[in-house]
């Protein structure tokens, strides 16, 4: 399975666990809601459903509306069918969600892992922030590098283009200062002597986002946003 692929399983389970979806709806939530998947077609998602359903992580059913079905029949039409995710899928995301090893931290699937946060444990959601943060401050450390050594041979225009890329990098290892520090607080504030008994433990089993950052009108930068890459 290449990576790409894996990251869109992955994204189509979670959007699943939220509720039952047709193609068409999967398609347009991917679009919309995660940046990382503006470009794709039906060609790439119809035999990425098929997979999941082979593998008995999703289960094919008729539209829920009968009389769509039977105005489809009449056009001559197939039903739309719905896509919704088996005890085993359900499970396998889970196990997915639980994942913090390198890949967590690349581009593409930490865009896709942080859309699914709301679900994912709070000690989980630390590891794969931090290792994220990890992996931009060794990028940054050998763009610096790089500029470093390239620099007097570069024109004004490259030099600016290599200059936009490591503010970039800088403002998203910010973001994700400013997203650890507010998991952090949370953590402790659950954890605290005057703490209700338990309420850590529930804080981390239901996966709540607890103390993100509020700013005003400023934007944080988007995880899937090429300029960071």
């Amino acid at each position: 399975m290449s990576r790409r692929s894996g990251i869109l399983e992955f994204a189509v389970l979670g959007l699943l666990r939220e509720a039952p979806m047709h193609g068409y709806e999967l398609r347009k939530r991917l679009n919309t809601s995660l940046g990382i998947f503006r470009a794709f077609s039906y060609g790439t998602l119809y035999p990425c459903l098929k997979t999941l359903v082979a593998s008995g992580w999703l289960i094919e059913e008729p539209g829920s509306a009968p009389e769509d079905a039977l105005a489809a029949s009449l056009a001559g039409r197939r039903a739309k069918i719905v896509y919704r995710l088996t005890a085993e899928g359900k499970e396998h995301f889970e196990e997915l969600l639980s994942h913090t090893g390198p890949d967590a931290w690349e581009d593409e699937h930490f865009a896709a892992r942080f859309a699914f946060f709301g679900q994912t444990e709070r000690e989980v959601r630390m590891r794969v922030l931090e290792g994220r943060r990890s992996r931009l401050e060794e990028r940054l450390e050998k763009m610096r590098a790089s500029l470093a050594r390239t620099r007097e041979r570069l024109d004004d225009y490259t030099l600016e283009l290599q200059r936009h890329g490591m503010e970039s990098v800088e403002r998203e290892v910010r973001w994700l200062n400013e997203l650890i520090e507010s998991e952090r607080a949370g953590r402790d504030q659950r954890s605290g002597p005057d703490a209700p008994e338990g309420a850590a433990q529930q804080d981390n089993d239901s996966g709540e986002t607890g103390g993100l950052p509020r700013h005003g009108g400023s934007t944080r930068p988007d995880p899937s946003d090429d300029t960071a890459k």
